[in-house]
């Protein structure tokens, strides 16, 4: 593993003492931190009946678009908010407050994904109301963010139809700690080369129990299901 973010694997025994050793003991505290935060989170989304919503994806694979449609289409039915994570600026964040529902926006800096801690102060600077849908948009990355809980209920992969269809056996941890799979920018499917059929077979490969649902932030495809699919988990 990373020792910075915990990301990854390693397949060798470490010698007890070496360097690698050392490595591995500081990953397993970073986790179990991270762990322990992640179930207070949780404890404190469930006390406020907040469904929390962990969206992961490379970067450009159009989580924000989708995530202001989907607000959009919330209105009047429940109440919303967001955490934006980016390594620089808050751009996304105002573009979430510009759909009407209020954001936080957490700089990671170097960092490449969201931890339990950040997304706990992030919580209790929000106040969500009762029954609020909580999103969480981590980081764009595929591998570093696979390994952190923050205590969110669900966790969406949002995959896009410009990325190739053979990504989730390309970053299984990704596709096997997620919920629900999104196939976004259905609406380019003419023009690229990318097969639906065979993205969520490899897709379940990897995870078995993985729920999809394929659309498009442009054209409202799939966009009343993944609501209705919200509105379920949150009750």
């Amino acid at each position: 593993m990373c020792a910075v973010c915990g990301c990854g694997e390693t397949a060798v025994s470490p010698a007890p003492g070496s360097p690698q050793e050392r490595i591995l003991r500081v990953e397993r505290d970073i986790l179990g931190k991270n762990d322990r935060l992640a179930r207070e989170n949780r404890k404190a989304f469930a006390e406020r009946g907040v469904f929390a919503l962990n969206f992961v994806s490379s970067p450009g694979s159009g989580k924000t678009t989708l995530l202001v449609k989907t607000i959009e289409r919330l209105r009047g039915r429940r109440p919303v908010a967001v955490i934006e994570g980016d390594q620089q600026t808050s751009n996304d964040a105002e573009r979430i407050r510009a759909a009407g529902a209020p954001a936080v926006q957490i700089n990671t800096g170097k960092g490449c994904h969201l931890d339990a801690e950040m997304v706990g102060h992030a919580f209790d600077s929000l106040e969500p109301p009762k029954g609020a849908a909580l999103f969480i948009e981590n980081v764009g990355n595929l591998v570093c963010p696979a390994a952190f809980d923050l205590g969110e209920a669900k966790r969406v992969v949002v995959l896009s139809t410009t990325e190739g269809d053979d990504k989730p056996l390309k970053y299984p941890d990704m596709f096997a700690s997620a919920d629900l799979m999104l196939v976004n920018k259905a609406d380019l499917l003419p023009y690229v080369d990318f097969d639906v059929a065979v993205c969520v077979a490899n897709a379940r490969r990897v995870n078995p129990r993985l729920e999809t649902l394929t659309v498009s932030a442009r054209t409202g495809e799939g966009l009343d299901a993944f609501v209705d699919w919200i509105e379920a988990g949150a009750e």
